[in-house]
């Protein structure tokens, strides 16, 4: 993504946050509101047309697990992907993802046409991030999450496609799959999810309520309506979720609640994988976060609990791409500030470019899902899936 872009998307960042404030920005503001009640009724429209079957979706004969959310990125999906994933392969079910991979970089024509050709299907297959034994393609042509997923998971395959219904006919064919999971499904209409999983970011729930443009949510609050299992992730156990949970629970009765966090596991080497210190490591230590997430502030809070002095920071657009000449000036604003060890995120971790050499020592925080409450429901959603 080019500097003018991620430039115009902050600035939008900025004015739907009510973070400008000057006349050309109340009067943008103004025509973005009038832009999202045009989108909702047009998001409003498509969701009714599946539901009266003007539009069909498709069944291909194999268990569909979605997981997605109402709002733009940040609530913490991909573990919470991985989770599901890694237990479900442990239960004996052959599974597989299915990605639209974000900002991944697309293949060439030429390459697409001669896929499709040597193809058994009449259709271009989807891109092969993981046979679940292999990994195939680096995060360029992956994307982040993908990537992401495949490093984390073994016998499970994950596939980038925006046909999801294609990339989940190949994973039938090729890898035998009886479980795919949509890889932030929730607007996903086309192929027809058994079991619908929304996550819900308790620490900032729907952002100001708006969709897109003038908001964050992709579809209104009331389309919770659609979820089986509604997942509270970033959950602290605070007293405020139990207002959170009866404004859920007013849009939708049936759906179960279940509270998770995020958990930090351990620090690992960027450029060394599988070399990994404990979180200890971090206490008392000079450090320099740097960033390219919906919300960075989350993952810093991180650093400073762990005992972390974080001396200086840095955060880019969400899915920036580093370039080797970023990392390089980080470095040296990190070492003038007396940094001795610069940590990221392991979505970060998969877009570093390679170094000459490291001044200073480069790790990522491992994060994993933690149930707060809702085992039961947890442990019904997985039986649910498995005796399906």
């Amino acid at each position: 993504m080019s500097q003018f872009t991620e430039a115009v998307e902050q600035y939008f960042l900025e004015l739907i946050h009510g973070r400008r404030h000057t006349r050309k920005d109340k009067l943008l503001l103004g025509a973005l509101f009038v832009a999202s009640r045009f989108y909702r009724l047009a998001i409003q429209f498509r969701i009714w047309s599946y539901d009266k079957r003007i539009i069909r979706n498709r069944s291909i004969g194999c268990l569909v697990v979605s997981i997605g959310n109402l709002t733009c990125g940040g609530t913490g999906k991909t573990p919470v992907v991985e989770v599901f994933a890694k237990t479900l392969s442990h239960k004996g079910r052959k599974v597989a993802i299915l990605s639209r991979g974000y900002r991944s970089k697309e293949r060439s024509f030429w390459t697409k046409m001669k896929q499709r050709f040597s193809s058994k299907r009449n259709a271009i297959p989807p891109k092969i991030v993981s046979d679940g034994k292999n990994l195939l393609l680096d995060s360029e042509f992956a994307g982040d999450e993908p990537y992401m997923l495949a490093s984390n998971l073994k016998n499970v395959a994950v596939l980038v496609g925006k046909d999801r219904v294609n990339s989940g006919l190949y994973a039938i064919d090729e890898y035998e799959t009886d479980t795919l999971i949509l890889d932030d499904g929730f607007q996903y209409l086309n192929l027809k999810p058994h079991i619908n999983i929304m996550l819900v970011d308790s620490t900032a729930p729907f952002g100001n309520h708006y969709v897109l443009p003038r908001g964050l949510l992709r579809e209104p609050i009331k389309n919770l309506r659609r979820a089986d299992y509604i997942f509270l992730t970033k959950s602290n156990g605070g007293n405020h979720l139990r207002h959170l949970r009866t404004f859920l629970k007013k849009h939708n009765r049936r759906a179960e609640i279940i509270e998770c966090c995020h958990k930090p596991q351990y620090l690992e080497d960027v450029y060394n994988r599988g070399v990994k210190k404990p979180l200890e490591y971090l206490k008392g230590k000079k450090i320099a976060s740097v960033s390219a997430i919906a919300f960075p502030e989350s993952f810093e809070n991180f650093l400073k609990k762990l005992g972390g002095d974080l001396v200086h920071r840095q955060a880019f657009a969400d899915h920036h791409r580093y370039l080797q000449q970023e990392i390089i000036d980080f470095i040296n604003d990190a070492k003038d500030a007396g940094a001795e060890l610069i940590v990221t995120t392991e979505k970060d971790a998969v877009r570093f470019p390679q170094l000459k050499r490291l001044d200073i020592p480069i790790v990522f925080l491992r994060i994993e899902i933690d149930i707060l409450s809702g085992h039961e429901n947890f442990e019904q959603c997985i039986s649910r899936i498995c005796f399906f």
